[in-house]
């Protein structure tokens, strides 16, 4: 790529953006960093801080510590809003933790993430994020309500992550270098089928029946104003994407978001030409 350093910066600029992004764009195959703008530039993570949370629970399994299809029952109290399912639905329903953590990334369900953060354990995971990805942070459990919320989210501190530790462990994860083969396919699997396509794959190529012509495996976050989406692009040359942005102006949960769109239209040249050597 002959993109210059702050081509993305630029370019949203020039169409009117308001916030700040940042960029990490890998090859999956060898780690090359083809693309970086504001790289370690810590962001709020919002929903991208359950990629890692999957990777650990996974390696948890593969360990023999957790089990995939060991039962955990929703409990009243354990309905949080925002994102997913489960908090529509009736107390002491019984699921696996292979269900959790598909709810986790399909629906990016809150509730789903917070009992898996229960049954891992908090430090457990701050532990590993500190070894793995140590300018990264899970402050603690998500959409608690204000008098749940621990010591340190009670002083202001949320949680955070820079698009060049996202990208390095979706690289990673895809090189097969953080679980067994098993588990690595089941994690690609679960990314592979989010639902949330408003950035990495909104303009991606597809058939002519609509279908994605190369597999888009991802997890988005959003506040307001924050619209982030990482993940695997398994194009000819196959990519790991982090793109991570504040401070947008649009504050509607919608895939019309205009700054969504800005994000989507200015980042897709960049990949395309990462992606396919041209």
């Amino acid at each position: 790529m002959t993109e210059g350093p702050d081509a993305l910066k630029s370019q949203l600029r020039a169409r009117g953006y308001p916030g700040r992004a940042a960029l990490v764009i890998l090859d999956a195959r060898s780690g090359e960093l083809l693309y970086g703008e504001q790289a370690d530039e810590q962001m709020p993570a919002a929903s991208t801080i359950k990629v890692p949370i999957l990777v650990r629970a996974l390696e948890r399994c593969q360990q023999g510590t957790l089990h995939l299809g060991e039962r955990l029952t929703l409990r009243a109290e354990d309905r949080v809003t925002g994102a997913g399912v489960l908090q529509e639905l009736e107390p002491g329903l019984s699921l696996t933790l292979q269900d959790l953590l598909t709810l986790m990334i399909v629906v990016s369900d809150n509730t789903a993430t917070n009992l898996v953060i229960d049954h891992i354990g908090l430090p457990d995971l701050q532990h590993w994020l500190s070894v793995q990805m140590p300018r990264s942070r899970l402050v603690g459990k998500l959409q608690l309500p204000e008098h749940l919320r621990n010591e340190a989210q009670q002083r202001g501190e949320r949680n955070a992550t820079t698009a060049h530790e996202q990208a390095q462990l979706l690289a990673r994860l895809y090189r097969g270098e953080l679980l067994d083969a098993e588990h690595t396919r089941l994690a690609l699997s679960i990314l592979e089928r989010q639902q949330y396509r408003d950035i990495l794959a909104r303009h991606a190529p597809r058939g002519d029946s609509g279908e994605l012509l190369y597999p888009v495996l991802s997890k988005s976050g959003e506040l307001t104003g924050v619209h982030h989406d990482v993940g695997l692009l398994l194009f000819p040359r196959p990519l790991s994407v982090a793109l991570l942005s504040s401070g947008g102006s649009d504050p509607r949960e919608h895939p019309g978001n205009h700054d969504v769109q800005l994000l989507a239209e200015t980042l897709w040249p960049l990949l395309y030409r990462a992606g396919f050597g041209s």
